[in-house]
């Protein structure tokens, strides 16, 4: 019964500590948390600063990727007047595909709907390629599948390649 006092003594400082540490803490948690706030956006900042440049080469990537892919300009590149209709069509989808992997890591640093414009641009290219080679004779010339390909994109309501090249535009206007 000796150590009773004691024992209450003990309780009575250990609630009373753990009373002022519970106020002390809540009273400077809001400073910590500021703190911690401001270490976050200055980190972000950082961050920023350093994937800027990064994600403005990435965009310029996708619109020249779409430039690249656009039939107008790839037949001017790729057609040979000696190749079949059926060559430059192997060389157009292989040319396409390889343009896109040699893109794709571009994806990290647009918005997913920045790379879905350029997907979307690569697969209207090969299904406009597509359409005109089986729409072609047997034997028909490079330069049949030239004219039929140019034929078919004036004829589209809309050019697949501008509104890429907009929807692009303005994805990187909301960067700003």
């Amino acid at each position: 019964m000796a150590y009773y006092p004691y024992l209450l003594d003990i309780i009575k400082y250990t609630i009373a500590g753990m009373g002022v540490v519970w106020i002390a803490f809540y009273l400077i948690k809001p400073y910590l948390d500021k703190s911690e706030r401001i270490q976050l956006l200055e980190f972000k900042k950082s961050i920023s600063n350093q994937t800027l440049p990064l994600r403005l080469q990435a965009y310029e990537r996708i619109v020249l990727f779409m430039e690249r892919i656009n039939p107008e300009n790839m037949l001017i590149r790729l057609n040979e007047p000696g190749y079949s209709a059926a060559d430059l069509n192997s060389i157009i989808i292989t040319e396409v595909r390889n343009e896109y992997q040699h893109n794709i890591t571009q994806q990290i640093y647009v918005s997913s709907r920045a790379w879905g414009v350029a997907k979307r641009v690569k697969d209207d290219t090969l299904n406009i390629v597509s359409a005109a080679f089986k729409s072609l004779p047997e034997g028909a010339t490079s330069l049949d599948l030239g004219k039929t390909i140019l034929v078919q994109l004036s004829q589209m309501e809309d050019n697949p390649y501008e509104i890429g090249a907009e929807l692009i535009r303005k994805d990187l206007e909301q960067l700003f």
